[in-house]
């Protein structure tokens, strides 16, 4: 009897540090509502470009945009808002960050893509903004989410269109990882933005950086998302995707990056079987703000690559 109350402790131990951290790693209740006027990331990092980021969120609030929706493969409700530069412009099909939206996290984007005569199409990830869902699963499901969209452009744009597949931190791993998935050829090329190499390597390095013990800890998250959110972790990485790449990719990350590391880039880079890539890091550039940073030099080098 000592035995089997024994079990039963770990495994309820097990199961329930499983559950809590699912909860804190994937899930969304979607009932926390900002208060804010303008939402802004987080952090000391981003306060010098705050005045930036709210001026391109009133740019973007004053312009035109069409709202899109698809369902996802699992019958989820996604949202998007489209800007159109001009009729024909190649489109930047754009993702956000890890609990982002596509106010926040792209308002600098659809600005950049009217400077380069791109149109944007900015989306919700699963479980955030405005999308359905309550499962964020780091590129593995968003990825799948991805090819859905581009599937609704060529119905909605026709068969001319020019898709540019862009992501931001979560955003540029779900890109890349979708990226190696079979794509029209109205699909020329990725820009991923600070992305990280897999699931596993940033939860631990995110654990390492809350000063607890990876090796311990991750294999509850692993186990957490299995069970709970119904998904391998380790299904797909952006690392191994890029082995079957083929698209032109160009890859930003900012070298003051100390959320996801630059190297991370690095190694997405060398592993990309593309023959056509390009990797620009950004001295001294945070997590995300590449483009804030070092504007001209982000602009030049996406017209030399995308002439």
């Amino acid at each position: 009897m000592l035995i089997l109350y024994s079990v039963l402790g770990v495994t309820g131990f097990v199961l329930l540090t499983a559950y809590i951290c699912f909860r804190m790693t994937f899930y969304d209740s979607r009932k926390q509502v900002s208060t804010e006027e303008y939402p802004l990331p987080v952090g000391e990092i981003y306060q010098p470009y705050r005045e930036k980021m709210i001026g391109w969120i009133k740019e973007n609030r004053q312009m035109p945009y069409e709202k899109m929706e698809i369902t996802s493969f699992d019958g989820l409700a996604l949202r998007g808002r489209f800007y159109e530069c001009h009729p024909g412009a190649p489109i930047e099909l754009m993702f956000p960050g890890y609990r982002g939206n596509a106010e926040r996290d792209l308002c600098g984007g659809v600005q950049r893509c009217f400077k380069l005569g791109h149109s944007a199409l900015i989306v919700d990830q699963r479980a955030c903004g405005e999308s359905e869902g309550h499962v964020i699963t780091f590129g593995v499901y968003e990825s799948r989410d991805c090819v859905t969209w581009v599937d609704f452009m060529l119905k909605r744009f026709g068969p001319d269109v020019k898709i540019i597949l862009t992501g931001i931190s979560m955003g540029a791993a779900t890109v890349l990882m979708a990226a190696a998935e079979p794509m029209p050829e109205n699909v020329i090329g990725v820009l991923a933005d600070c992305g990280f190499t897999g699931a596993k390597e940033i939860i631990q390095t995110v654990i390492r950086q809350m000063k607890l013990p990876a090796p311990l800890l991750y294999p509850f998250v692993k186990l957490g998302a299995w069970l709970y959110g119904n998904f391998s972790l380790e299904e797909n990485s952006p690392v191994e995707a890029l082995k079957k790449c083929t698209l032109p990719v160009l890859f930003f990350h900012g070298e003051g990056d100390d959320f996801v590391p630059c190297e991370m880039s690095r190694r997405n880079f060398e592993a990309c079987a593309s023959s056509k890539k390009q990797l620009v890091t950004v001295p001294g550039a945070g997590h995300g703000l590449s483009y804030p940073e070092a504007p001209e030099t982000y602009l030049q080098t996406m017209r030399e690559f995308w002439p």
